[in-house]
């Protein structure tokens, strides 16, 4: 084949949104002037309504994890005890992180595949009366499981502690009522749901977090949460900010406010669901059973082909790029995402792909079953609306 398309099908980066890409490519504009400005104020304004919160919103020019690093340093002491939900390679990074600014990670760790549970955070807490903070993902794209955010935040909310969530992944694709659930920071990024390249990270904090950070005692420069979010709301970066990105990410918050917040989070939630049920059409097994995620499924390699094998094939054959399994992981699971700028157009095609494959691998394939199964989830979800 001749022309071939280049199509990213992995949790992050994402498919870029076109009018995002355009506004990216307008003129130069200077940071400090009135244009840009009422840019800035008006992507504030638009995170708040994809937080679905009020609360004070601080953007960085990093990736997520810069803003999960300003969390950890801006409202944490060294020597604190605080709660690490690890199940899969980025609570890891909770935990790696907390031990580099001098904090003490009561680790609860989960099998990769498996959520931890909210019983095991209000017993934690429980044993450790002392504990400040408790970390999560809300999404752990490593394994494509998904945390039950909202039991976990009516727990800690009746705590002195305050919670952390690693949104990065699960703005977007998956509900978070950010004030009715007590999340006390809430991180985002570019290169998911908001259809950006990667650039910039966000995070609402609320007053619990900054009344703790007070008192808090680590060290930071740059990463200073505080004046990040009183720059965001006078659309003055206490640094230089990537300006053409933030124009991207006004255009795309734009369009997020034209189909809905929660129109956003269903075509993710609906993609996911379509490709568990064509996974399991094809015979295949889903990684994560308890608690998928909305943001990418986790599927298991046949028995007998490496799943480095599959990636290969789409990006060899099909200029498509899905991603392997992470850590212990690889070559066993593969990964298809669905957050932000993905459609069922996509899905159709990237399943039929999969169905070509498996069997050029040697797995047994009825050519259309996963298809099928798709168009059954499409006719199923177009009938309602």
């Amino acid at each position: 084949m001749h022309v071939r398309k280049l199509r990213l099908l992995t949790p992050g980066p994402t498919p870029l949104f076109p009018p995002a890409i355009r506004a990216m490519s307008a003129p130069d504009m200077h940071h400090r002037t009135k244009d840009f400005i009422d840019v800035y104020k008006g992507v504030t304004k638009d995170l708040k309504y994809l937080y679905g919160s009020d609360r004070s919103v601080a953007v960085f020019a990093s990736s997520g994890s810069g803003a999960m690093e300003a969390a950890v340093s801006n409202l944490f002491s060294p020597g604190e005890k605080v709660i690490v939900c690890q199940a899969g390679k980025f609570g890891e990074r909770w935990t790696k992180l907390t031990k580099a600014f001098g904090l003490e990670p009561i680790v609860i760790e989960q099998p990769y595949g498996t959520p931890v549970e909210p019983e095991q955070v209000e017993q934690a807490l429980q044993e450790n009366p002392d504990v400040s903070g408790v970390f999560l993902q809300a999404s752990e794209t490593s394994t494509g499981v998904s945390h039950d955010v909202e039991a976990m935040g009516k727990i800690v909310a009746k705590t002195d502690a305050i919670l952390v969530v690693d949104a990065i992944t699960g703005l977007g694709t998956q509900p978070l009522d950010v004030d009715g659930w007590g999340l006390d920071v809430v991180i985002g990024g570019s290169q998911k749901s908001v259809m950006i390249p990667p650039g910039l990270a966000f995070a609402s904090v609320s007053q619990k977090a900054w009344d703790k950070g007070e008192k808090a005692s680590n060290r930071y420069f740059y990463f200073n949460l505080k004046a990040h979010a009183e720059g965001a709301e006078d659309g003055n970066s206490p640094f230089t900010p990537p300006t053409s990105l933030m124009l991207g990410l006004g255009a795309a918050l734009e369009y997020i406010r034209e189909i809905g917040r929660d129109g956003l989070i269903e075509n993710a939630q609906t993609l996911a669901r379509a490709t568990r049920e064509a996974a399991q059409a094809l015979g295949l097994e889903l990684f994560a059973v308890k608690n998928p995620a909305g943001s990418v499924t986790s599927i298991k390699a046949p028995e007998g082909i490496d799943s480095s094998a599959i990636v290969k094939a789409f990006r060899d054959d099909y200029n498509a790029i899905i991603a392997n399994g992470q850590g212990s992981m690889k070559g066993q699971i593969f990964r298809i995402a669905h957050l932000g700028y993905f459609d069922f157009h996509d899905l159709f095609a990237t399943i039929a792909e999969l169905e070509l494959i498996l069997s050029g691998l040697g797995h047994k394939v009825e050519f259309g079953q996963g298809v099928a199964a798709v168009q059954r989830v499409y006719a199923e979800v177009t009938a309602k609306q």
